[in-house]
């Protein structure tokens, strides 16, 4: 049996991230977090056969987009989410902001625990160094995490978007630790 740091590189769930990952993309940019189940393939054919022609019937799951989570605090709506056993797993795309690691420092000092924490993600909106992202995390009721993050790039003369995509999970781990605590009994 392989350990759960085996499990956060699984290829299958990685897989889905990225296929979370372009499904999202091809919505565009400046939308807000989406939830996916991860159902198991057969079953979902078996309840809704007129599906077969639309979903890879050799995949293990399917990312099944959820209805649109509520306005607010993310961690707030997560701390909510109870999924039931025959959701296999989960995952989250949401629009962040990067910034280089030593621009952390030019941002303006947290009073305490408990700071105006939208005055900080406003700050680190408007610096000059920042690159807006889209990341998808995925976990799976086994163990396995993935995370994979879509740096917005600029736009080439056809259209086309010049984008990097990353692939790591642990570019977000806490994110991931909030996603398996939706998966807990």
């Amino acid at each position: 049996m392989a350990s759960t740091e085996d499990k956060a590189t699984d290829p299958a769930v990685a897989a889905l991230a990225r296929e979370v990952e372009e499904f999202v993309a091809s919505g565009g940019w400046d939308q807000g977090p989406q939830l996916f189940a991860l159902v198991p393939t057969a079953a979902l054919l078996a309840q809704q056969p007129e599906l077969a022609g639309q979903i890879d019937p050799s995949s293990t799951l399917t990312p099944v987009a959820q209805d649109a989570l509520p306005e607010g605090d993310l961690a707030e709506a997560l701390a909510r989410i109870a999924w039931p056993e025959a959701v296999h797993g989960c995952a989250l795309a949401q629009e962040i902001i990067v910034l280089p690691p030593d621009a952390e420092a030019e941002l303006p000092a947290a009073d305490g625990p408990g700071d105006d924490v939208e005055r900080l993600r406003r700050a680190a909106a408007d610096h000059p160094r920042r690159t807006e992202a889209r990341l998808v995390a995925a976990v799976a009721r086994d163990g396995g995490a993935a995370c994979v993050m879509r740096l917005r790039g600029e736009t080439r003369t056809d259209g086309d978007p010049i984008d990097e995509i990353i692939e790591n999970p642990g570019l977000a781990p806490n994110l991931l630790d909030a996603l398996r605590a939706t998966l807990a009994p």
